[in-house]
């Protein structure tokens, strides 16, 4: 059975707080709810952004998904 709506962005913040890497790819949250369709994944994944919660990230060429204040401490580790 998929996650509600409401498990599922507590599953990609989480994910997002704890990966590696402080830029994820949206086909990296689709392991959040294996059952939840990749279209549910990223609209929710873009509420997320437009609730502030998330932001998008772009290296250039592909866009990527980032916590806010994880991409500001990796921005100023590097300077």
């Amino acid at each position: 059975m998929a996650l509600s709506k409401e498990e599922l962005k507590a599953a990609i913040l989480e994910k997002a707080k704890t990966a590696p890497k402080p830029q994820l790819y949206i086909k990296d949250f689709y392991a959040c709810d294996p059952d939840a369709k990749p279209r549910d994944v990223k609209n929710i994944a873009n509420d997320l952004v437009k609730e502030g919660k998330m932001m998008f990230w772009s290296s250039g060429s592909t866009t990527m998904y980032a916590m806010p204040d994880r991409i500001k401490n990796e921005e100023t580790r590097h300077e």
